[in-house]
């Protein structure tokens, strides 16, 4: 793999927007938030809404507990969810299966909110590859992601990242523009900032869990606009805090989001 070192230095170099992120909002409060999955794995699925706050506040974010919240398919299925708690509503026997367009339709706070997303055809997902550079002194460890690229352009790809039990997820966004139809040859970069108190730093021993999502062309386009905010530092960071497009509709943030899930783990050596 060291004959991919200069594409590694590239991809690190341009892509060093892709980290760990927090949501930052317009300084707007009162605004839906909305954070809705469906996969193709097994249920329960979920669709989580709070309330947004000014960006100056901390992100804590009031739950809603009070919404009327249904999802269907093309053919006819429909589910009302269950709430939760903590602001999240559940499936029980909703299924799911790649190519079909779901429609998730919320009722809250005196407003309807509705968003499509069709589910791709899900890409397998067959291992990772170690390697590494160093930078100043320090090793920057990369994950290869094993899989080949339908011929059909127009696929996109969502990777989330955690490390041994820590639940704070680094995302990063592919699409086929440039390795169509191929094997993949474009790196992860894992977390190597400890000085950040918003970043990790991998070690060797670490467990890196993987996960691989086919998204539709919403998606993609909604993170890859959070990772820019994020990238580029948010409040504070030089740039005026915005909000990533969404799908759904009558002014709500986030996202509705039917996918393909697939996941891989490796040890750091």
């Amino acid at each position: 793999m060291k004959k991919f070192f200069f594409l590694y230095i590239f991809f690190f170099l341009i892509n060093s927007c892709e980290k760990e992120i927090d949501l930052d909002l317009d300084d707007i409060s009162g605004d839906l938030v909305i954070e809705g999955n469906l996969s193709d794995q097994a249920g329960p699925h979920t669709v989580k809404i709070t309330q947004s706050v000014p960006f100056t506040a901390q992100n804590q974010y009031p739950f809603v507990s009070d919404a009327v919240v249904t999802v269907s398919d093309d053919i006819g299925q429909t589910e009302t969810l269950q709430y939760a708690g903590n602001g999240e509503y559940k499936t029980a026997n909703f299924t799911t299966s790649p190519g079909k367009l779901y429609t998730l339709n919320i009722k809250a706070k005196g407003k309807e909110y509705t968003a499509q997303s069709r589910m791709p055809q899900p890409v397998s997902f067959d291992g990772l590859d170690q390697d590494s550079f160093f930078i100043g002194g320090e090793p920057t460890y990369t994950l290869l992601p094993l899989f080949t690229d339908p011929q059909e352009f127009g696929n996109r790809y969502l990777f989330s990242l955690t490390i041994n039990n820590n639940p704070k997820k680094t995302l990063q966004t592919f699409s086929d523009n440039f390795n169509n139809g191929i094997l993949n040859q474009r790196p992860l970069i894992l977390p190597n900032n400890d000085a950040n108190p918003n970043d990790q730093k991998v070690k060797v021993g670490d467990l890196i869990h993987v996960e691989m999502q086919c998204i539709d062309a919403s998606i993609f386009t909604f993170y890859n606009a959070l990772l820019q905010i994020s990238g580029n530092g948010g409040p504070g960071g030089g740039i005026t805090p915005t909000n990533p497009p969404s799908n759904i509709s009558n002014g709500a943030l986030g996202y509705f989001s039917a996918h393909t899930s697939r996941k891989q783990s490796i040890v750091i050596q």
